[in-house]
C-alpha cells in the first residue's frame, strides 16, 4: 500500500494592492456608477457574486449612525455587513436615493444594463472579467474580490469576525485567508538573504 503524500494548502489567488488600484482606475475611468459601485462594494465587504446580484434597495441601510448592507447568503442564512464610508459615498452616487429608508423596497439593487433586470452572476463574472482586461489583469473573478477582502482583512481582525463578515459557517473554512500566499512566503525567506 502506497501513503500518498498530502498537497501544502496554499492561500486562494488574491490581487496585490497594485492589481486593486489598476482595477479601480480602470473602473473609475472607463466605468459608470453602477459598475464602479459594483467593484468597491465587493471590494471593501466581500460578498459573494450571487450576494450581490440579490440585493435589493431595501437591504441598503445607510442611515446617519449605521452603514449597513443586509445579506442573505448561502443557505439563506442572514448576515449584516458593516460599510466603510468610501462604499457609502460610492453607492449614494449610484443613487442618491438610497440613504432614504426603503424598507420595503424590493428594487434590484443592480440592474443587467441590456435586460433592464436584475444583474446575474453570469453579467457579474463578465463585468469584473471586463475591467480587469482593462487593468491588464489576467484571469480575476468575482470570487477573486471576495478573497482580496478576506486576505486584507485576516491581517487584523480576529478569525472569528472574519468568519461573521463573510458568512462562514465554520472558522476551518475562513482559515485559507490566513494562510501566507507563495508571494508572502518569498518575502519572509528574502530577509534572512546576504545579497
Amino acid at each position: 500500500m502506497v501513503k500518498l503524500v498530502g498537497e501544502e494548502v496554499i492561500s486562494p489567488r488574491h490581487l496585490d494592492d497594485q492589481e486593486e488600484q489598476a482595477l479601480v482606475a480602470a473602473v473609475t475611468k472607463g466605468g459608470n456608477a453602477r459598475d464602479q459601485a459594483i467593484i468597491v462594494l465587493m471590494l471593501h465587504t466581500g460578498l459573494r457574486a450571487r450576494e450581490v446580484c440579490m440585493l435589493t434597495r431595501a437591504h441598503v441601510r445607510l442611515g446617519k449612525r449605521s452603514r449597513i448592507i443586509v445579506v442573505h447568503g448561502k443557505r439563506n442564512k442572514y448576515r449584516e455587513v458593516p460599510l466603510t464610508a468610501t462604499v457609502r459615498a460610492i453607492l449614494e452616487a449610484y443613487d442618491p436615493l438610497l440613504s432614504q429608508p426603503h424598507s420595503q423596497d424590493a428594487t434590484p439593487l443592480f440592474r443587467s444594463e441590456k435586460r433592464h433586470a436584475r444583474l446575474t452572476e453570469r453579467g457579474l463574472g463578465y463585468l469584473v472579467k471586463k475591467y480587469a482586461e482593462r487593468a491588464k489583469i489576467p484571469d480575476l473573478s468575482p470570487h477573486d474580490l471576495r478573497h482580496r477582502f478576506g486576505y486584507r482583512m485576516a491581517e487584523s481582525v480576529p478569525l472569528h469576525r472574519l468568519a461573521q463578515l463573510l458568512g462562514h459557517d465554520s472558522l476551518d473554512t475562513t482559515m485559507i485567508y490566513i494562510q501566507a500566499t507563495r508571494h508572502d512566503l518569498q518575502k519572509e525567506v528574502e530577509k534572512i538573504a546576504w545579497v
